[in-house]
């Protein structure tokens, strides 16, 4: 029996599983993401109880994915306090003694998506995850084509946004104004948002610009949105497709209609487990890649 590892690392949260199979997962520990020794260090505890053949992770970010780098596997200039410049990868490495493999979190999303849910059989998806910060994931015909930082793309403000915008960086960019931290930024808690009329109508806006602008500059057969925020915005998911629509405006031949739309924009047939499944995934990887057997 092969086990592996794989760590779905957000802002607010390290998500840890072990799996024989990345969709068929047999232990799974989750907490907060606090400073970078306690949290990693809860890692490593979680999975050397196990005897893994290797670790996938993917992580929010900014990170360094490039093998050739002196920093790859760094978390960099992140607004996460305490997390800028943390060697993620190297870290966990020394601890675990395994083969590893780091992706973003939306990468390794998008590609649990492609092979295990909503995104079998089609030939490309880009997975945008909405949560702490936002970013995508950009997956086609079997490889990830690039690493856009799609949360700081500028948008419209909307006509009854007076908010200033979250990012740290550029103030009112689409993290900024429509990531989890800027929600709370305006509305405070969940509870609250449910009470804000104009709470959904704001996020729809938001989220159809970047939707609409993926389409144009990728071209992806699916656009599929996840993240913690989306648990709260599901509700919104009509308006985002009535939106991006209206933004198409009969200029994409085959996103003419609503019908076509709904296809087009759409939930994780994976949920929750979108992230840790590509991180699981990432790690068997990462085994068959460096093992005598190939992959």
């Amino acid at each position: 029996m092969y086990l592996y590892g794989g760590i779905e690392a957000s802002g607010t949260r390290f998500a840890c599983a072990v799996a024989e199979q990345p969709d068929e997962i047999i232990e799974k520990a989750s907490f907060p993401t606090t400073m970078p020794q306690e949290t990693l260090m809860r890692s490593i505890e979680f999975f050397e109880r196990f005897p893994l053949k290797a670790l996938g992770i993917a992580s929010f970010g900014p990170l360094d994915v490039n093998p050739s780098s002196p920093t790859y596997g760094y978390i960099m200039e992140t607004p996460k306090p305490g997390w800028a410049r943390t060697d993620l990868l190297g870290t966990l490495r020394r601890a675990l003694n395994v083969p590893l493999a780091l992706d973003t979190d939306a990468n390794a999303a998008a590609l649990a998506e492609y092979f295990y849910g909503a995104g079998r059989g089609a030939d490309s998806l880009v997975y945008l995850t909405v949560g702490t910060g936002i970013n995508c994931g950009v997956f086609v015909r079997g490889q990830f084509i690039n690493h856009p930082e799609v949360g700081h793309m500028f948008i419209r403000r909307h006509p009854k946004d007076k908010f200033p915008g979250h990012c740290p960086y550029h103030a009112d960019c689409l993290e900024g104004m429509a990531s989890g931290p800027a929600l709370n930024g305006r509305w405070g808690t969940q509870d609250q948002l449910a009470r804000e009329h104009s709470a959904l109508e704001i996020e729809a806006y938001y989220l159809a610009q970047a939707v609409s602008t993926i389409r144009y500059l990728l071209a992806p057969k699916l656009v599929i949105l996840g993240g913690g925020v989306m648990h709260w915005a599901q509700q919104a998911l009509p308006v985002i497709r009535q939106e991006v629509l209206k933004l198409f405006n009969g200029y994409i031949s085959n996103l003419r209609t609503l019908e076509a739309v709904e296809r087009f924009v759409i939930l994780p047939a994976l949920g929750d487990n979108a992230g840790i499944c590509g991180a699981l995934e990432l790690g068997m990887r990462s085994f068959w890649s460096t093992s005598n057997y190939g992959y």
